[in-house]
């Protein structure tokens, strides 16, 4: 989930910038500082958006710097359990299919690809639902719901699940309930 926040905090403003504008001068240390960073209650800062208070710069000893306390806005993206997240394959693997969303990847395990038994095709780089004959390959657009979250100081990891319905590539076309039943009768006869 996105959030925009307000933090105030102490911001370093090296000498190569004294001849900006104060506000600007601020805003790229800031950027330079925080954005891709990742903090484990923050989650990733994508953008410093804007700098709302910057007060009296102070010299410290051994440091040409200037220190500002700045209160400023960031957006950030946190996912959280249970969200849908829309994403874009951007890799597939023997274990499962990895999901860009927004500036994090998380994990859809084969056995949380698809309500039907997956099998997984090296020579083509996909998967391949058994009954239902969809497939899923790297650039497929998809919609997944996050079912795990474990945020660290540097890593991360995402855990997600297409076995629900409306989930899954967005080409597919929706399965009504019993017709993966009745394709299975339908090929014993």
């Amino acid at each position: 989930m996105y959030k925009l926040l307000t933090i105030e905090d102490v911001v370093r403003v090296p000498p190569a910038k004294m001849g900006m504008p104060i506000k600007k001068a601020v805003k790229q240390s800031l950027q330079e500082q925080l954005e891709g960073v990742m903090d484990k209650e923050m989650g990733v800062m994508v953008a410093v958006t804007e700098i709302t208070h910057v007060g009296e710069g102070k010299l410290l000893p051994g440091d040409g710097s200037i220190h500002y306390v700045v209160t400023f806005d960031v957006l950030s993206y946190y996912p959280t359990m249970y969200e849908i997240v829309s994403g874009e394959v951007i890799d597939i693997t023997e274990f499962g299919a990895f999901v860009r969303m927004g500036p994090l990847d998380g994990l859809v395990h084969i056995s949380q690809v698809m309500d039907d038994f997956v099998s997984y095709d090296a020579k083509n780089s996909m998967f391949l639902g058994k009954d239902s004959k969809r497939t899923i390959k790297e650039g497929d657009s998809v919609k997944a719901r996050v079912i795990t979250v474990s945020m660290g100081k540097n890593d991360y990891k995402i855990g997600m699940t297409m076995r629900q319905n409306g989930l899954g590539v967005l080409d597919w076309p929706p399965i009504k309930k019993g017709e993966v039943k009745d394709q299975k009768e339908e090929a014993k006869k």
